[in-house]
């Protein structure tokens, strides 16, 4: 595949817009190469077919959002470092709400030929979660639950969630707001 040129960009980005509206399957070719403002044929030599196209745009973005994580991570250990992470995820979700209702309708489908790759990108970015996860639980004096990359795919299930129905159904909500909400969820506190 070439190297991405802002050809490809405005694909990508009207890929996106279209899918966030009206899903993978409700968009085609033409509405993306109507709506990024390219030919037909400059949309299939950038991208060869739909599936190429999406494989692209998705993984494009789970790629950002295991940087934002790492990056919020970075010199941050245990509870902290998980809210820190929670914090970043909903400012990219909500800096990019075709994006959170793309990873929201994508993140767990099986049938896509990019499947294999998602799960390893998907893999990489709870991976984030796994050490401070660990160290929260150690702190707290308990052996925890044996499954850590599950309890991960809770935190980031919950948090990507939360911002869905935040951005959906109560969009002037201060992302400070959100993010105690979530963090309060995630606490434990609810069950004492």
């Amino acid at each position: 595949m070439p190297r991405e040129s802002g050809t490809q960009r405005a694909i990508l980005d009207a890929a996106l817009e279209l899918a966030a509206a009206n899903g993978i399957s409700g968009t085609t070719m033409d509405d993306v190469a109507e709506r990024a403002g390219v030919a037909k044929g400059s949309l299939y030599y950038n991208f060869s077919s739909k599936d190429k196209l999406f494989e692209k745009l998705t993984l494009e973005g789970v790629g950002s959002l295991t940087d934002s994580l790492r990056t919020a991570r970075s010199g941050r250990t245990g509870w902290p470092a998980i809210e820190s992470m929670v914090r970043a995820l909903l400012e990219l979700l909500c800096a990019n709400r075709a994006l959170a209702k793309l990873m929201a309708a994508e993140i767990l489908r099986t049938d896509r030929t990019w499947q294999h790759s998602m799960h390893l990108l998907r893999q990489e970015a709870l991976a984030e979660f796994v050490e401070p996860i660990r160290e929260t639980v150690q702190e707290n004096g308990t052996d925890g639950p044996d499954n850590v990359m599950l309890i991960a795919g809770s935190v980031f299930g919950a948090t990507l969630m939360a911002a869905l129905d935040w951005l959906v159904f109560d969009p002037e909500r201060p992302l400070e707001k959100v993010t105690d909400s979530v963090l309060y969820a995630l606490s434990g506190r609810l069950k004492s």
